[in-house]
């Protein structure tokens, strides 16, 4: 039976990550990256495309769960008609190989347990080879091999091309489970001890979460949504996922399914402000070091994503064997969308970038030659119609809020030359751009008739990203046009009390047919929107409510669907947790200013 998406807690080790279920199984793995090929599949396919679960025999779901502290140990309890056990499951950060470890721990009476571990390589296509060497089940096929160890060794035989465990543990009785991922040629590599990975892990994440200087309201929610942040950090790289996960479905049954597990110029650049935003210095270096590796070079071949590591090619391909979430295929791995152009991503970089130098990051000459290189095929570019930020398969269009990140990128450089004189530039060069922007957008993107800017020149319809316009500084908050745009879209796009991002009736303008959710982020945005325009009431009662749609360890998804109130899309997104802090930081400084 398949698991709500909210049922699942995310473990990681800030290079993969895995997906945990509220019945203790493991359903969601790539190995030794992120964007690697799953070796349990089960979230995409069943049981059969590989998962590993750890429960009390006969036992359904957890009682409850949480993370321990600040950090990304989930913790899991079970209460049993005899007994009750915790189970613990972290990723170490790893010093050579991956390692999974599941620890099992008695609190109450005598409590039976199983484990079950089906390993299946290449996204649950591939069954491998199991053999026992000194105690050890050891996995091998093609490139992947893994091993699986107990401490104390546990009874364990082999079933149905699976590997079972069952065991016994009474109150303050321990038994640890450590899977570990290596390249099938090379020797098997050292072995960690469980118990003080917990702690060293404990004790990473506590140092880490101890730099945010973030002390206000809403505090849990703004760390728990960081740690998430972090976690989707590919931390040899600095790179940083859109979401751990592919193909999960905007729409159950749909075909708006795609792979997430790359790093989107725009996701990472929103992602860095929020980190930046609390005070994390290191991360925002590191991204920064990542992308002008990754888009180094003629600026007419910038892509809008990237592999982890700066790769261009991700093409874009369908795997037939995996029936889908909840039966939504296809599943993709790889994103067609990466040859797309979407001139709003220009604006973010910029912005960031910006941002970065104001919190104090050490400039680098290079980089700011870059960022003019960037601005000047902008230049010759922003008047051309593009995909945008919802990046359509349906023709490009003058997407408005394409083109205000096109004023964001001109605007950006032009206060970086007026406020540091080490750089050097013709600033009216960039500020002639920015008013022929500005002036571009006020003309062709606004509805005088109703009141709105619209989703792209000459359309009727609308647009949550507009939401974006106050905030950018593209127009004042208490512009009538900007208010009318916030009444417009909450008026037109509200859907039970939260935002689309678009219309999908009739023919929409992604090219695609179905439906979706209310996507989380353009609820952030209403909120803030709201706030910005004097309606602070309502905006804290929309972000309270996007607060209560939060799973019961913190997490959101991409979408959110109000008619069968579940949580849809790719899981977790940065995307939301970037709007969710964004969001409780702007009313915590309303308040603070109140």
């Amino acid at each position: 039976m398949t698991q709500r998406i909210e049922d699942y807690a995310l473990i990681g080790d800030l290079q993969t990550a895995a997906l945990v279920g509220r019945n203790g199984s493991i359903d969601w793995l790539c190995l030794p990256r992120f964007d690697s090929a799953a070796c349990f599949a089960a979230l995409l396919g069943d049981e059969e495309n590989g998962h590993w679960r750890i429960a009390p025999k006969d036992a359904q779901a957890c009682t409850r769960r949480r993370y321990v502290g600040n950090s990304l140990v989930l913790e899991s309890l079970w209460e049993t008609r005899t007994g009750t056990v915790k189970v613990l499951d972290f990723m170490p950060q790893r010093d050579e190989a991956p390692d999974v470890v599941r620890i099992v721990e008695g609190v109450s009476g005598t409590v039976e347990m199983t484990s079950v571990l089906r390993l299946r390589f290449d996204f649950g296509s591939v069954v491998p080879w199991m053999r026992r060497t000194n105690g050890h089940r050891v996995a091998v096929a093609g490139p992947d091999s893994i091993w699986l160890r107990s401490e104390p060794e546990v009874k364990t035989w082999g079933q149905q091309f699976s590997t079972c465990s069952s065991f016994t543990v009474t109150p303050g009785e321990r038994v640890a489970f450590v899977l570990t991922w290596h390249p099938s040629h090379h020797p098997r590599p050292p072995l960690i001890d469980p118990f003080e990975a917990l702690e060293h892990t404990l004790e990473d994440w506590e140092a880490w979460a101890v730099q945010c200087t973030y002390e206000g309201p809403y505090r849990d929610a703004v760390m728990r949504s960081l740690i998430t942040l972090k976690a989707l950090t590919y931390a040899p790289t600095g790179g940083i996922v859109a979401a751990p996960t592919t193909s999960l479905p905007e729409e159950i049954g749909g075909v708006r399914n795609w792979d997430y597990r790359y790093c989107w110029l725009r996701d990472a650049t929103l992602t860095l402000g929020a980190l930046l935003s609390a005070g994390y210095l290191d991360e925002a270096a590191a991204w920064r070091d990542w992308l002008l590796r990754a888009v180094a070079g003629d600026p007419a071949d910038l892509q809008i994503m990237y592999g982890l590591a700066g790769e261009r090619r991700l093409p874009e391909t369908e795997l037939p064997w995996l029936r889908g979430y909840a039966g939504s295929a296809p599943v993709r791995t790889g994103n067609a969308a990466v040859r797309q152009l979407q001139l709003d991503v220009y604006g973010e970089v910029m912005d960031s970038l910006y941002l970065a130098r104001e919190a104090g990051l050490s400039s680098q000459a290079h980089a700011w030659n870059l960022q003019l290189s960037l601005l000047g095929f902008l230049e010759s570019t922003w008047r051309e119609p593009d995909e945008g930020l919802w990046e359509v398969r349906g023709p490009r269009r003058h997407f408005v809020h394409s083109k205000v990140m096109a004023w964001v990128a001109a605007d950006r450089a032009v206060r970086a030359l007026e406020e540091d004189p080490s750089l050097t530039g013709d600033v009216s060069r960039w500020r002639a751009m920015r008013d022929a922007v500005h002036r571009d957008v006020c003309e062709n993107g606004y509805d005088p008739e109703r009141n709105t800017f619209t989703q792209s020149y000459g359309s009727r319809e609308l647009d949550a990203a507009t939401l974006l316009i106050p905030r950018v500084g593209f127009l004042p908050p208490d512009d009538p046009r900007v208010v009318g745009t916030v009444d417009a879209v909450w008026e037109e796009l509200n859907h039970e009390g939260l935002v689309k991002r678009y219309s999908t009736a009739g023919v929409p303008v992604d090219g695609l047919p179905g439906d979706e959710g209310t996507f989380l982020v353009c609820s952030f945005w209403m909120a803030d929107a709201l706030r910005m325009t004097g309606r602070e009431k309502e905006a804290r009662e929309l972000f309270e409510r996007l607060l209560s749609l939060r799973n019961d360890v913190g997490l959101l998804a991409e979408e959110y669907d109000t008619v069968s109130g579940r949580q849809l899309g790719n899981f977790p997104q940065a995307f939301s947790h970037v709007g969710l802090v964004g969001t409780a930081l702007a009313l915590a400084r309303e308040g603070a200013a109140g």
